[in-house]
């Protein structure tokens, strides 16, 4: 497989041109549908069918089946959409430095939506039943935390045996096996606003009150045994000479162990359930919205399969545990056996230095199709 995916790497550079030079941050439904198009149509041509699942304002999703396929045994999750806003590719279009390419997402995660249609195509060439034992959901809504396409992953991963994520590999080419669960709150805080020099008698601070909640938020952190609660953005006021009549909080949530959840959630509503400062209202939104990903035997099972893959391949594979959050959270809370990071090699994914490293292009790609191999014939 690996001489045909060499004489693909100029169609593949040319497909991730493509995708990078169109804005899909996750708030951009056009943009995302506009890849999702694209790549549909490759899937198709390819032999897939592929189902398109509308959302509203979300990008859609979409779920890619081989025709005769009873009975898949994996199952394949890759996101379309990014973090950047609209405009960026635009600002900084694909580019080739060296042995780097450049772009808005180049990473995180296009090049893997590249590396996963070639993955199939040489497995059409060289092993076409393998096509049948794969499916494969393309989601628009990862980077904010996979609100619709959730239901779709869990649905599609049920009975399924194991789950290949196709977030990039670090930097130094280690798959994921272990990553943190979490979530996200928001804190909205409601006081009365006054002149702060005329009559601050009359106002009551919500920001005060804010500060308070952040003071006991931050408090929960328990890095020995892998508990952070951050609060990452804030917003309130409306002048400096006003006594703050609303402020808001947004927090970050991150656990290691799925039985730390319950706890955190409560110590987080207990928190927000009762003023420190006299008069004012507080609402709190949000909750747990990832599982930890779990480092298990069937983890180490299936990491085995891969390392001897990688290994007749001259490819050494490595693997890492990250604070990340993915997708890879609810196949493994499932019980799928589930490997992260099958995408190429890259780094400094969400910034402006984005890259990835051309030269794992192919490899990555060639050891892809060949793990499919594997489990499709077990």
């Amino acid at each position: 497989m690996k001489e045909f995916l060499q004489t693909k790497q100029t169609e593949m550079l040319s497909l991730l041109e493509k995708l990078v030079n169109i804005d899909s941050g996750s708030t951009h439904k056009k943009g995302i549908d506009e890849v999702g198009g694209i790549l549909k149509g490759i899937y198709e041509e390819i032999g897939f069918t592929v189902e398109v699942i509308d959302e509203p304002e979300n990008g859609n999703n979409m779920v890619i089946t081989y025709p005769g396929s009873e009975n898949p045994t994996m199952i394949a999750v890759a996101h379309m959409d990014t973090v950047f806003r609209v405009g960026t590719a635009s600002e900084r279009p694909f580019s080739i430095e060296g042995n780097r390419a450049y772009g808005p997402g180049v990473i995180d995660m296009k090049a893997s939506q590249v590396t996963l249609i070639y993955a199939l195509k040489a497995l059409k060439e060289n092993s076409p039943g393998a096509l049948e034992k794969i499916q494969i959901v393309l989601n628009g809504d990862e980077e904010i935390g996979s609100p619709t396409s959730r239901r779709v992953i869990e649905k599609y991963a049920e009975g399924k045996t194991h789950a290949l994520i196709m977030e990039p590999a670090r930097k130094d080419g280690s798959l994921v096996t272990a990553r943190r669960g979490g979530g996200r709150y928001s804190i909205y805080v409601t006081g009365k606003g006054a002149h702060s020099g005329i009559e601050p008698q009359n106002g009551i601070s919500a920001i005060e009150e804010l500060a308070h909640k952040i003071i006991k938020l931050h408090a929960l952190t328990n890095h020995a045994e892998g508990i952070s609660v951050s609060v990452g953005l804030i917003d309130g006021g409306e002048s400096v000479n006003t006594i703050a009549p609303s402020a808001a909080a947004h927090v970050d949530v991150r656990i290691t162990y799925a039985e730390q959840a319950e706890a955190i959630d409560r110590q987080v509503k207990e928190i927000c359930a009762s003023s420190d400062v006299a008069g004012t209202t507080i609402k709190l939104e949000g909750g747990i919205n990832r599982p930890p990903m779990v480092k298990n035997e069937q983890t180490i099972q299936f990491l085995e399969l891969i390392k001897e893959t990688g290994d007749k391949l001259g490819i050494k594979v490595t693997d890492v545990a990250t604070g990340g959050g993915s997708d890879a959270s609810f196949t493994s809370a499932m019980g799928v056996s589930t490997i992260d990071g099958l995408g190429p090699v890259g780094g400094n994914a969400h910034s402006v230095d984005e890259y990835l490293e051309l030269p794992t292009l192919v490899g990555r790609t060639n050891l892809l199709a060949e793990v499919i191999r594997k489990l499709a014939n077990k």
